[in-house]
C-alpha cells in the first residue's frame, strides 16, 4: 500500500511518517526521501511490510521542485533557517534578469556539487549536520548531480523563483548558494516544494490534513 501525501510546512518526513503509522495502525511506514521541515510538497509513503521493501525503488528517481531563491546573502544551512555565514558572500548588487538567465542555464547538465555543511552525509561515521552543529564546518566532498532543467519562473529582487528538475541526491539549498556565488551576490534557498518524483506529481497528491483514520484506505494506491 502507498500514500501520496502532500506535506505541508512546518513538519518533518518523520512527522508525517509518525502520523500516518498512527493513523493506519501499521508500525512499518517509510518514505520515499526527506523534505526538510520548511519545504512542502510530494512525498510518497510506503505502509505495510510489503510496500516497506518496495520503497527504494522510489529514492532514486529524478525529481522536480519549485524554489524561491532569496540574494544578498549567505546562511550556514543554505537555507533561510540558517545564520548569516561570517565567511560567506554579502552584496547589495542587483543582477539583470537576463544576467539571472544566464547563470541559471550554466548550471544545466552533469556538475560537481558540494552539498551544504548540515547534511546527512557521513564523515567517519557522523553526520555532517552533527559536526556542523557544534562548530565543525566541514564541507562534504563534491559529488556528480544532474540538472535537467532550470527556468526562471519571477525576478523581483532581491527574490527570485525558479522550477527545476535534478538527479536524485541533488541539494537545492547547494544550488541556491551556488547561484548566489556565481552572481556574486550570495543566496540562499527561501523556501521549496517537490512537485514530482519521476512520474509522480504533485496534483495527484492527498494533503496530509485530510488524511484520517476512517478514510486513509480510500487514498491507498495498491500498487506504484
Amino acid at each position: 500500500m502507498f500514500l501520496i501525501i502532500n506535506k505541508p510546512v512546518g513538519v518533518t518526513s518523520h512527522d508525517v511518517v509518525d502520523r500516518i503509522r498512527k493513523i493506519t495502525g501499521e508500525k512499518r511506514v517509510g518514505h520515499s526521501g526527506t523534505l526538510d521541515p520548511f519545504a512542502s510538497g510530494l512525498l510518497i509513503l510506503a505502509v505495510g511490510r510489503v510496500s516497506t521493501k518496495k520503497i527504494s525503488k522510489f529514492v532514486g528517481l529524478d525529481k522536480e521542485y519549485e524554489a524561491e531563491i532569496t540574494l544578498g546573502e549567505e546562511r550556514t544551512t543554505d537555507d533561510l533557517t540558517g545564520d548569516l555565514r561570517k565567511d560567506g558572500i554579502v552584496s547589495s548588487r542587483v543582477p539583470s534578469e537576463q544576467e539571472i538567465i544566464s547563470v541559471l542555464k550554466s548550471f544545466v547538465g552533469k556538475i560537481k556539487q558540494v552539498p551544504p555543511y548540515f547534511s546527512a552525509i557521513k564523515k567517519e561515521g557522523k553526520k555532517f549536520y552533527e559536526l556542523a552543529r557544534k562548530g565543525q564546518f566541514i564541507s562534504p566532498e563534491a559529488r556528480d548531480v544532474v540538472i535537467y532543467s532550470i527556468k526562471l519562473l519571477d525576478y523581483q529582487y532581491p527574490k527570485l523563483k525558479i522550477v527545476c528538475k535534478v538527479s536524485s541526491g541533488t541539494y537545492i539549498r547547494a544550488l541556491a548558494r551556488d547561484i548566489g556565488r556565481k552572481l556574486k551576490t550570495g543566496a540562499y534557498l527561501s523556501s521549496l516544494k517537490r512537485i514530482s518524483i519521476g512520474n509522480f506529481k504533485i496534483d495527484n497528491a492527498v494533503d496530509l490534513e485530510k488524511i484520517n483514520s476512517e478514510n486513509w484506505r480510500s487514498f491507498v494506491k495498491e500498487n506504484l
